[in-house]
């Protein structure tokens, strides 16, 4: 047989070896519950299809030669927000599945231990027993619901953390949150903190018939605030930081305008 029909032979057998296993892997955060893997019958069905498995790189040697197995995290001395690594290595011919892979998915378990607000709006805030990395949502109220201003992200570590993030202060009494959310989809507030900044002016918007553009001002002066304003339809069809707006895009009819704290009504002629 020549080299040429030597080393072709040689490829196909290695290209073999290398494609007889598959890895299905999985990372996330240990939350205090085991996982559970089924695992089918290989493809010759003299088997089961799994044939190695591993967390954070330690085997797994219980359980692997059966059509279901519990992978137990306390064996490998695992504390609640440690990572975990999983790999199921496993013949071509057949997949495994995990069942409950949102078992690794970081749960919001933060306790605020103090959280307050400066009058410049400087909040900050401390928190203990993270368990998972999710980050913390800062809401302002304001046109009377929370409203989204920023995020910050949460280390998810269980001893103290101390976080900061700045807002943007309205006129009169202000109040402000944090928020997580994990993968239950439920929402996990903090107290609400209340501070006021009485340096800022209140403002006041003009015209309420607009033709052109919309003006704020405190007294006779222009003043910067934030706005979004709406359509009849409750649909956002401009939103920023300004003391003017410009209107003359808008089709002629009613809108309303959210602005400092306020909610109004406006006609576009």
């Amino acid at each position: 047989m020549s080299l040429k029909n030597n080393i072709f032979f040689l490829l196909i057998f290695l290209g073999g070896t290398f494609v007889t296993y598959a890895d299905l892997s999985l990372e996330g955060h240990y939350q205090g519950k085991n996982l559970y893997v089924q695992n089918p019958e290989d493809e010759d069905g003299f088997g089961f299809c799994v044939t190695k498995a591993t967390v954070n790189g330690d085997p797994i040697s219980d359980g692997l030669q059966s059509s279901a197995f519990e992978i137990d995290f306390t064996e490998f001395g695992l504390k609640i927000g440690d990572p975990v690594f999983i790999v199921l290595e496993h013949g071509i011919g057949c997949k495994p599945k995990i069942l409950n892979p949102e078992v690794l998915l970081p749960k919001s378990t933060f306790e605020i231990q103090k959280i307050s607000c400066t009058p410049d709006g400087k909040l900050t805030w401390s928190t203990i027993n993270e368990s998972g990395k999710l980050p913390f949502v800062v809401e302002q109220f304001r046109w009377n619901k929370w409203v989204v201003v920023g995020e910050v992200d949460g280390s998810g570590k269980s001893g103290s953390n101390e976080y900061a993030f700045t807002i943007t202060p309205h006129s009169g009494e202000n109040k402000v949150r944090v928020v997580q959310t994990d993968h239950t989809g439920k929402k996990r507030p903090s107290d609400a903190v209340l501070f006021t900044n009485t340096t800022i002016q209140e403002p006041e918007m003009a015209p309420k018939k607009v033709k052109s553009s919309i003006s704020f001002t405190s007294g006779t002066k222009p003043i910067e605030t934030k706005y979004e304003i709406y359509d009849v339809y409750g649909n956002i069809v401009k939103k920023g930081v300004g003391s003017e707006v410009d209107c003359s895009n808008l089709k002629k009819g009613a809108y309303y305008i959210n602005y400092d704290n306020k909610n109004e009504k406006f006609i576009k002629t």
